[in-house]
């Protein structure tokens, strides 16, 4: 029996997963193949990639390394970062710009677009040579791929680009900067994470400034779901006005998310009065996103499994990317995006940007890691999900145990 098959026998429904699921390195890699590289994964955001040559890489811990650069023809292409002569890595730089690739091993050289242009004056025919391509798609300004390897073919961006593309329309992160951002590495595993992220029964007791802004946490009682109410309600003629999507989610606790179903989610969903922004004092930390007229339209939440989620504000976006470092270890990056014009010093500043996610993300890090710490203990015993306050994590549970099939 392999790990993942006893693991799976032990797992009750309706409660956390075995500790096995976050140490084992069996089942770490059976994920690889049955999520991560058949699954489409968040890698940045178009401010990124704009001019042509401009690129990022995505490097998972086993190895997969894929290029994202913009081409000469202005289209983006995904490359598998691994020359088709012997191996070697063309790009050993996490983003920037190039002209194109060129192996450092025996300098054969790649157009931007993968094509090959030289190999050392053998006798190959070059459309056969080329770098090997990823599945690749831009959706109102966030970049992801499908790394493919794993023989699963893509499924189709076509509806995740109508729903995320027309709920992103009007914030316009297709025309947007990275203010700053920070990488961590957390001593978690990936699924601790999510599972974290898909509830806030700990908000109360650990993200003091995020209960301030937030109805996530409130308890769903006639007051909270009538204050709910009336905060959309308060700018639903702004979101009118610009064809943006109202509040699909204008009562206490979390949206529901994932299900059966699509990999995307997104909802807008209303801050609590005096908040028009998600920041210390709710009040404005940088001019107006995309097509806005006024800060007080809610928070735009975008989440898309297995590496993604993101909080916009009517002036700034943060995006959270994961990405597993091992068994017991989750990459993750968190961007600040703010609109393309805005200047650093004039129109905003990163000691009043940065602290409300900061702190919410690093306070959420630590939880995961003292989490993580009691689930490596050998006394640890699964409970129950609470269905009235972690239905969240019990759906991506279901999601996951869905995806790794039975090994």
């Amino acid at each position: 029996m392999s790990a993942l098959q006893a693991a799976l026998a032990q797992h009750r429904p309706g409660h956390a997963l075995p500790r096995a699921f976050a140490l084992d390195a069996d089942i770490h890699v059976r994920e690889l193949d049955a999520i991560w590289r058949a699954s489409w994964l968040f890698v940045g955001v178009t401010a990124q990639v704009r001019a042509p040559g401009d690129f990022l890489c995505l490097t998972l811990s086993a190895g997969d390394s894929v290029i994202v650069v913009r081409a000469e023809d202005g289209e983006l292409a995904a490359l598998h970062n691994t020359c088709r002569h012997r191996g070697m890595p063309v790009c050993a730089e996490e983003s920037g710009h190039a002209r194109r690739w060129v192996c450092p091993y025996h300098q054969w050289s790649y157009a931007l677009d993968g094509g090959l242009l030289g190999c050392g004056g053998e006798d190959l025919d070059p459309g056969s040579y080329g770098l090997r391509r990823a599945a690749v798609a831009e959706i109102g300004g966030l970049v992801f791929v499908w790394l493919g390897t794993s023989g699963a073919e893509p499924a189709p961006p076509d509806d995740a680009a109508r729903d995320l593309g027309g709920a992103l329309r009007a914030q316009g992160l297709d025309r947007a900067r990275v203010a700053h951002q920070i990488d961590y590495e957390v001593a978690a595993n990936w699924k601790l994470v999510w599972e974290n992220n898909r509830e806030c029964w700990h908000c109360h007791a650990g993200h003091p400034e995020y209960v301030t802004a937030n109805f996530d946490a409130a308890p769903d009682t006639a007051r909270s779901r009538d204050a709910a109410a009336h905060r959309a309600a308060e700018h639903a003629a702004a979101l009118a006005e610009l064809a943006a999507p109202a509040d699909q989610h204008d009562v206490p606790g979390l949206y529901a998310f994932p299900a059966p179903g699509p990999w995307w989610s997104a909802n807008r969903t209303p801050l609590r009065a005096g908040f028009v922004t998600e920041s210390l004092d709710g009040q404005p930390v940088a001019p107006l996103m995309g097509d806005y007229t006024t800060h007080d339209v809610g928070t735009l939440r975008l989440r898309t499994v297995p590496n993604f989620w993101c909080h916009a504000s009517a002036d700034h976006a943060v995006l959270t990317r994961l990405l597993p470092a091992g068994p017991e270890r989750t990459a993750i990056r968190v961007m600040w995006l703010v609109d393309e014009a805005a200047q650093p010093g004039r129109d905003y500043d990163l000691d009043r940007l940065l602290p409300f996610w900061q702190l919410t993300s690093e306070q959420d890090w630590a939880l995961c890691e003292r989490n993580h710490a009691g689930v490596r203990n050998p006394a640890f015993l699964p409970g129950p999900y609470s269905p009235r306050r972690e239905y969240n994590v019990q759906a991506f549970v279901d999601w996951y145990l869905a995806r790794i099939g039975t090994g």
